[in-house]
């Protein structure tokens, strides 16, 4: 049996850099689900999954790219998502925003969704975003199963 390319477990990154009210940037990219998302999964529908739902985002300071068995970001801040919609079958979208008063002195290069447990679920890399107090990050993550 053959399976589609879009059948496999992926995620969808997007977010929106607003400085000072003005929308300087609107990015788009496919993510890298790691491979502890693999195990976390596994443990929720073999109902061992205590601590692995997704809860919050995560930004750090670490450009190089993705690999499938990354663990954690570096010079983390993270917090709660602000909620998770299910805009289609097998997705779930988490939205989130990095707040003007967040993150400040931080050259933001990468973005996480972490487990309440603190499992890395998802790592994306992307040019650098130097946080200011005048700057606001708001963002979906959409999981596609």
């Amino acid at each position: 049996m053959n399976f589609k390319d879009d059948a496999r477990l992926r995620g969808v990154f997007e977010i929106r850099v607003i400085k000072a009210g003005r929308e300087l940037e609107h990015y788009r990219d496919d993510n890298m689900i790691m491979s502890s998302a693999r195990d976390a999964l596994a443990r929720l529908i073999g109902g061992a999954g205590s601590g692995k739902t997704v809860t919050k985002i995560g930004v750090g300071t670490n450009g190089n790219g993705p690999t499938p068995n990354d663990k954690g970001l570096t010079g983390a801040y993270s917090k709660p998502v602000s909620g998770c919609t299910y805009p289609a079958t097998g997705e779930a979208c988490f939205a989130f925003t990095i707040g003007a008063g967040e993150a400040n002195g931080k050259s933001i290069r990468e973005f996480g969704l972490l487990c309440s447990d603190g499992t890395l679920f998802a790592r994306k890399t992307r040019g650098v975003i130097e946080k200011a107090d005048d700057i606001e990050i708001t963002g979906t993550w959409t999981i596609k199963f």
